[in-house]
């Protein structure tokens, strides 16, 4: 059963290999790095992620948003659900960030 296990593991490797040898050919050349321009006003320009996975809190958040500020490097954490609606999303920067 062991050697089964591991004709099967180099197998997916080789097909791996194949796949990812496959995208990497038919990707454009980037082109030179060019570097962002620095913000002028503080959350001007904003950065935002969102941390899932999380066990539920007693008011039933189980996420994280990140909101960002590109000039001053600082950042909001803010509770949420996963669920959360775009309008519910957008309720919730205007009451805790703007």
């Amino acid at each position: 059963a062991g050697i089964k296990v591991e004709e099967e593991i180099i197998r997916d490797l080789e097909r791996l290999d194949i796949e990812l040898y496959v995208k990497i050919e038919h990707q454009r050349a980037s082109g030179l790095l060019q570097p962002l321009d620095i913000p002028v006003w503080k959350w001007d320009e904003i950065s935002m992620d969102f941390v899932t996975g999380l066990p539920r809190t007693q008011r039933r958040h189980d996420a994280i948003w990140v909101v960002g500020d590109r000039l001053t490097k600082s950042a909001h954490f803010l509770p949420i659900q996963k669920d959360y609606s775009i309008s519910k999303l957008a309720k919730t920067f205007q009451q805790e960030i703007i």
